[in-house]
């Protein structure tokens, strides 16, 4: 059973779905019957199918239908709603993907759950010495931003804790989860299944950049442009940082044009603040509803410079070798800062600036792309899997 609640999990989650698709067809055994739980912790109903459809993703099994809440209630109604599915479906695995409440709200509940033994899988017999559950496989395990404000972070933490499998993107994450307690021989050392995905699409993003999008957005094949995505809390929900950022891009796009698709939550500030009208009239910025994940990666793999506070978009830069500049003050991702395209700057509206014109210049860093990072690392996971599960059965 694999879990999935936000955006950026269906990315993660179709790669671990391809693989998984690729093993059953090739007769290999054990046959892995596979189930998706969505708990509708982004319920966007549009963006959501969207996302399923272009990722070719199967549609879930299961639908929590859970939506937006405080931290508080979003958790404890996933938990509650969950429960009942796994004791109902009993897998033998259960998939945790990122660090968004529904990840660390079922690693919760699984991790306390008993089966009806006599109702449960192959692996029950293997699993009684824990209650009979299932094995929980934390996949992006032991990033750490070392930022506690940061609820992602207490997610990360706390589902690491619980899981029995760590899947990592980067080698600094042994020595993260090694601090913490976790023994060495739960890490597994796998890629990176964002870019699984980024790579498996990337074509036909770059057909629909090259065709559609430049269409849109009125850009001829050798326009340049910078392309902006902003969320956080901590920089969009307060007037003065907001405004100050958005002054800040209005000086970047006298130098290049941008586009920002916009998260709901950054328009919906940017109007409480009274600086809506103001951004949409700039003719630097051209913004935009949110995007689906092939129209934003056609944009992102032709942009010139990013500009981000998204953890995910830091991977898929470097990969792209495309600079980024990450407006937050840490980062849980370093490879991408160490080896690759990424510059962490937080606020500091000098340091953007100097850094954006750097790039602009043709003075940006060239960066490599991390080990592991071969679209193989779903495969590396199913392998892991289905090993695990073997041994366990004979244990």
């Amino acid at each position: 059973m694999s879990v999935a609640g936000a955006r950026p999990n269906f990315m993660k989650l179709a790669s671990i779905a391809r693989a998984i698709e690729v093993h059953n067809a090739s007769n290999k055994n054990p046959t892995i019957e596979h189930l998706i739980v969505h708990t509708g912790q982004h319920y966007d109903n549009r963006m959501s199918v969207l996302f399923f459809e272009e990722l070719e993703l199967p549609k879930p099994t299961i639908n929590l239908n859970v939506g937006s809440a405080s931290h508080a209630i979003q958790t404890a109604e996933i938990m509650k709603r969950f429960e009942p599915v796994l004791l109902e479906h009993q897998p033998d695995v259960m998939v945790l993907v990122g660090d968004v409440n529904s990840t660390v709200a079922c690693a919760l509940v699984a991790s306390k759950i008993k089966y009806d033994s006599e109702q449960n899988g192959s692996l029950a017999e293997g699993q009684n010495s824990r209650g009979s559950r299932p094995l929980i496989a934390h996949v992006e395990a032991g990033l750490r931003s070392f930022d506690r404000d940061m609820p992602e972070e207490i997610n990360r933490i706390l589902t690491d804790a619980l899981s029995d499998l760590l899947f990592i993107t980067e080698e600094d994450a042994i020595l993260n989860l090694q601090r913490e307690g976790i023994a060495r021989e739960k890490i597994y050392f796998v890629g990176n299944v964002m870019i699984d995905t980024l790579l498996k699409n990337l074509k036909k993003a770059e057909q629909l950049n090259s065709t559609v999008i430049r269409s849109d957005f009125h850009l001829n094949r050798g326009d340049g442009y910078a392309l902006v995505t902003l969320h956080r809390p901590s920089n969009v929900d307060q007037p003065e940082t907001l405004n100050a950022l958005m002054g800040c891009l209005k000086t970047i796009s006298s130098k290049i044009p941008i586009i920002f698709p916009m998260h709901p939550r950054t328009k919906g500030n940017l109007e409480k603040f009274g600086i809506y009208q103001r951004m949409s009239e700039s003719n630097g910025i051209l913004i935009t509803e949110p995007l689906g994940y092939l129209e934003f990666l056609g944009l992102l793999r032709s942009a010139r410079l990013v500009l981000t506070d998204s953890g995910g978009i830091q991977e898929e830069t470097t990969f792209l070798r495309i600079p980024c500049i990450t407006l937050r003050e840490n980062t849980e991702r370093p490879v991408t800062i160490t080896l690759g395209t990424n510059y962490l700057v937080g606020i500091h509206l000098e340091e953007i600036l100097e850094t954006a014109f750097a790039v602009l210049d043709g003075r940006g860093k060239k960066g490599e792309i991390p080990p592991l990072w071969d679209g193989k690392a779903g495969q590396r996971i199913v392998e892991a899997l289905i090993n695990k599960m073997v041994r366990a059965a004979y244990d």
